[in-house]
């Protein structure tokens, strides 16, 4: 494994590397890292690819810019293009899971030349159009705690989470996996409640994610703070303006899913399962792969289901 350093102007990312041959590059959610790619790098780089993993800007070895405009989906894309540039020669296979997911396929939207194929884990593509997600979750949840509402005050989330950065991490990524009865984020609490507020700190944590990996999380958010990864949620009212809507943008490139089903993203709008046509938006849409029992983090709680159907794609391209 080899770690670079890839600049895009004034930011610098922080990219893992293992393996030779064709680049995957792979993108991270909240709130992970490059190394919650490791069980996939791993696989892929024994079976002819080289394999990225890139710290987001805002995480771990990568620059962290305090403007809540650093974080718009314009910027994030920008990155994940620099990176394809540097590492991959111009063009790249991409996977991205939780925001990872959404900075994936509108790099594939903005950037067609430079991404073959793309890959989405946990999220399906769905277009940026002119009304803010945020506009549309005031609406829904109205009245209700939705955390990415509650992420919107500067240093109130920070706050609660670097308290406890072991405490907080073991209990969000609990709450989100396929071994929790029921995920609190989206549980209809009052809106005054906090992001921790009923949170279960498991002991043991379940066996896919061991006390050591647990501390990489740890030390990287000790020493990185959180403001970066919550400013991408505060970031998504300016993406519209700069993206430019187009309506029924699409995603052209050979396009795949892959998730748990007990994931909470596909409950996110009341009423409707998000799982339930994932290549909506997508032309040459390869199919969905949805794995019982399993949680948000697909490629960490299921890694050789996940690989496995990420192998299917790859091979059919």
């Amino acid at each position: 494994m080899a770690t670079v350093q890839v600049r895009n102007g004034a930011v610098t990312l922080n990219v893992s590397v293992q393996g030779s041959g064709p680049l995957i590059l792979c993108v991270h959610g909240w709130p992970e890292l490059s190394y919650s790619w490791r069980h996939q790098q791993a696989y892929f780089a024994q079976r002819g690819y080289s394999v990225a993993a890139m710290d987001v800007r805002g995480y771990g070895g990568s620059s962290k810019p305090e403007p809540i405009a650093a974080y718009s989906m314009r910027a994030l894309c920008g990155d994940v293009a620099a990176v394809v540039d540097a590492l991959g020669g111009g063009r790249a296979i991409l996977f991205g899971h939780d925001w990872g997911a959404p900075i994936v396929w509108n790099s594939a939207v903005l950037y067609p030349d430079k991404v073959s194929a793309v890959a989405g884990l946990s999220v399906p593509y769905s277009p940026i159009g002119t009304t803010s997600f945020l506009t549309l979750m005031r609406k829904l949840y109205a009245g209700k705690f939705f955390y990415q509402l509650y992420f919107q005050a500067e240093g109130v989330a920070e706050a609660e989470f670097e308290a406890d950065v072991l405490g907080a991490l073991r209990k969000v990524y609990y709450a989100a996996s396929g071994d929790a009865a029921a995920n609190p984020l989206l549980a209809g609490r009052p809106p005054e409640a906090r992001l921790l507020d009923g949170m279960v700190d498991p002991d043991p944590f379940p066996a896919w994610l061991s006390p050591a990996d647990l501390q990489v999380f740890v030390d990287a958010f000790s020493a990185g703070g959180l403001r970066g990864p919550f400013n991408r949620y505060r970031a998504q009212d300016l993406d519209a303006a700069e993206i430019g809507p187009v309506p029924g943008r699409r995603v052209a490139q050979p396009a795949f899913f892959v998730a748990g089903a007990r994931d909470g993203v596909r409950h996110f709008i009341p009423g409707r399962d998000f799982y339930a046509d994932p290549g909506a938006a997508c032309d040459d849409f390869r199919g969905a792969v949805i794995l019982p029992g399993i949680g948000h983090w697909v490629q960490q709680e299921a890694p050789a289901l996940t690989n496995a159907a990420l192998e299917g794609f790859l091979q059919a391209l």
